[in-house]
């Protein structure tokens, strides 16, 4: 049996189809040789485990919102929206982008914090041609424009399939229960209050996110089902924007002491 390549997480040295060795660190310092057979370069679930190895690796930057976590929940979305729109994006590029689009990840109240898209897109070009070198060098401009055009922040237009779904499965992340817990993680790490207390859904002012948490919702996370480029990503944008809603509407019963709504309210599923 010939073994073409040994690859090496660390370094990322060559990896071709058919059957190879993968050199793979342990925690005691030492390596383990495991024997890969029938994998193709071209495998989205081959390239999965070797992106996620990669970044489990040498991902450094503590973000609970933009960590490995997320990179996976944004493929998986994605990888819905593709087969719900009748697979009409390459699913590699697709893949790549969705796993590398927060490779450079900035502070929200960073001065070039509107730049980090296209420093990741031009980082993860970089990754593809010189650690990856068995990545198709063809498809790696569709994953510099996915992950250039996917920030809210960056406004630039998403001209291919694969963009605007790996946008859509972004901006979900944002929406729900989960971007629910996305906002208020943030706000603690910038230090930012709640809400108003007077006014906690901006009714009588003018809403401010830099200074509230939950004035984000207004601001940018209910306007994101309007903005969606798929079907798919709108419908269940609009699903997880009404989850938003009912916890808007509940917090601000509590705030005002409103306790017999509170009580008898329904389940955010509900109406």
């Amino acid at each position: 049996m010939v073994f073409h390549r040994i690859l090496d997480f660390k370094t990322g040295l060559n990896f071709y189809s058919g059957p190879f060795f993968i050199l793979h660190p342990l925690v005691n310092g030492w390596s383990t040789f495991v024997v890969c057979l029938g994998m193709q370069h071209h495998d989205a679930v081959y390239w999965e485990k070797i992106f996620v190895d990669y970044l489990r690796l040498n991902l450094d930057y503590k973000d609970g919102s933009h960590d490995l976590g997320h990179f996976q929940r944004v493929w998986k979305a994605a990888q819905y929206i593709n087969r719900e729109e009748g697979a009409i994006a390459d699913p590699l590029i697709l893949l790549a982008a969705a796993y590398f689009h927060d490779l450079v990840s900035l502070p929200k109240n960073h001065p070039e914090r509107r730049l980090t898209s296209r420093l990741s897109a031009e980082r993860t070009a970089q990754l593809l041609e010189a650690t990856f070198t068995a990545f198709p060098r063809e498809k790696i401009e569709g994953v510099r424009h996915a992950i250039h055009a996917h920030s809210f922040s960056a406004n630039v237009d998403a001209l291919t399939a694969e963009a605007k779904i790996l946008q859509d499965a972004d901006r979900l992340e944002a929406l729900g229960a989960i971007g629910l817990a996305r906002v208020f993680y943030t706000a603690g790490q910038l230090g930012q209050k709640l809400f108003d207390e007077s006014d906690p859904l901006a009714t009588f002012r003018e809403p401010d996110d830099q200074v509230y948490a939950l004035d984000h919702f207004k601001l940018k996370l209910l306007k994101l089902p309007a903005r969606m480029n798929t079907a798919t990503g709108r419908r269940l944008a609009e699903q997880n924007a009404r989850y938003l809603l009912h916890f808007m509407k509940k917090i601000n019963e509590e705030i005002g002491g409103d306790y017999a709504a509170a009580d008898h309210a329904g389940d955010p599923g509900e109406g």
